[in-house]
C-alpha cells in the first residue's frame, strides 16, 4: 500500500473509533438526583435516651429532598469545648447542607457546615468545613427511621414530621 492509502485507511479507522465512542458516551443530565423515596421528608429526633446522664449530646433535624440533605443540630454540653463567648450556657445550634446516598443498609452524607440560612460557613463559633457522616440504617418504616452513627455508635431515632415529594431541580 502506498502512503496516501495508509493515511486514508488510518483516517477511516480513527473516524470509526470516534463515532463508536461518541455513541457509547453520553453526558449525564444536568439535573439533581432523585434520592431515596423512603427518605424524602422532614425528620426530627424528638428525644435522646439517657440525655440527663450524658455530658454532651446532639439532637438532629434532617430534611431530605431529592438527593439533598439539610441538617440542623442542637448540641447540649455540660463541658465547655469552645471560647466562653461561644459556649452559650451549653446549648448551641449548627447547620449543614449537602448530598446523601444510600448503599445497601448504609446512609452516606457529604455536607458542609453552614450558617442558619444554609450559606457556607468559613469562620465563627463551633465547627466549620466538612460534615461527612455515615450511618447504619438499623430500621425504617413509613414514619420512623433508626440510624446508628458508624463513627461513635450513637443511635438517632427519627420521626417523620412532613413527607416531601422530590421535584428535581437543574444544577
Amino acid at each position: 500500500m502506498s502512503k496516501p492509502q495508509l493515511g486514508l485507511r488510518f483516517c477511516y479507522i480513527l473516524l470509526f473509533t470516534l463515532s463508536i465512542l461518541q455513541l457509547a458516551c453520553s453526558p449525564r443530565p444536568n439535573i439533581q438526583g432523585k434520592g431515596e423515596d423512603f427518605m424524602q421528608g422532614v425528620w426530627n429526633e424528638d428525644s435522646i435516651a439517657f440525655s440527663n446522664k450524658l455530658s454532651n449530646y446532639t439532637q438532629h433535624h434532617f430534611k431530605f429532598t431529592c438527593d439533598s440533605v439539610y441538617i440542623d443540630m442542637v448540641t447540649h454540653s455540660k463541658v465547655n469545648f469552645y471560647e466562653d463567648s461561644c459556649y452559650n450556657n451549653g446549648i448551641w445550634k449548627e447547620y449543614a447542607k449537602g448530598v446523601y446516598a444510600v448503599k445497601g443498609d448504609t446512609l452516606f452524607i457529604g455536607a458542609t457546615f453552614t450558617h442558619a440560612n444554609y450559606k457556607q460557613k468559613i469562620s465563627g463559633c463551633y465547627r466549620i468545613g466538612r460534615y461527612d457522616k455515615n450511618f447504619l440504617i438499623k430500621k425504617k418504616s413509613a414514619d420512623s427511621l433508626f440510624l446508628e452513627s458508624l463513627s461513635d455508635q450513637r443511635e438517632i431515632k427519627l420521626t417523620l414530621k412532613e413527607k416531601i415529594t422530590c421535584v428535581q431541580k437543574e444544577l
